[in-house]
């Protein structure tokens, strides 16, 4: 992954002069040296090179974003970006799209969930696809829109509305609870009714 723009300019200028041979560039790889802990045993969770690695996954995304994004910008059309670096969702998949990649590769997600992945995150591409009124990934690759106070409002007002809507199933969950709660103040009433005489 690259950081600052001379770094982009320099690597992009290098892949343009090699068209020719370059089809495609994977973006990003593992950003290096990081070290995670294992508490229980006081020392790094893997065994090699002091338990410093690659980091990858989540923590990675929005840095992969920002290297697909750029590199989309300063490479010649005829070299394609496979966004690589955190992708779980469908919804993942379509911000990638978004910054310009052509395709995407997923890894970590793989590694945890198993190859079912990939069934589940096309399912939903698919469904955000349609939702939004896309017919393909074409229609959305490269389509980032800029920053805007009309676009920070639209989904301002789409977060608001999505907490007001409860879902179908939270709506039967709701249901669910008032029995539950109208059952236990029956058996609440049956059970004091035995511990207290009425007189007369």
């Amino acid at each position: 992954p690259y950081f600052d723009d001379p770094h982009f300019d320099s690597a992009a200028s290098i892949l343009n002069q090699y068209s020719n041979l370059v089809k495609y560039v994977a973006s990003i790889n593992t950003i290096g040296n990081a070290l995670a802990i294992d508490v229980e045993a006081e020392m790094p969770c893997i065994s090699s090179n002091q338990g410093f690695a690659g980091l990858s996954g989540r923590a990675v995304k929005h840095t992969a974003l920002a290297n697909v994004f750029k590199m989309r910008q300063k490479l010649v059309p005829e070299i394609d970006v496979v966004g690589v670096g955190g992708i779980e969702t469908g919804q993942d998949v379509f911000e990638f799209l978004l910054c310009g990649a052509t395709a995407v590769q997923v890894g970590t997600c793989h590694w945890k969930e198993g190859p079912k992945c990939f069934d589940r995150i096309c399912a939903e591409l698919k469904t955000l696809l349609g939702k939004k009124g896309y017919a393909s990934c074409k229609d959305v690759q490269g389509k980032l829109n800029p920053w805007s106070k009309e676009g920070a409002s639209k989904s301002r007002a789409a977060s608001r509305k999505a907490k007001e809507v409860p879902s179908s199933d939270s709506t039967k969950k709701l249901v669910s609870l008032d029995l539950i709660h109208a059952a236990l103040i029956v058996i609440i009433a049956v059970l004091l009714a035995d511990k207290f005489v009425f007189i007369n």
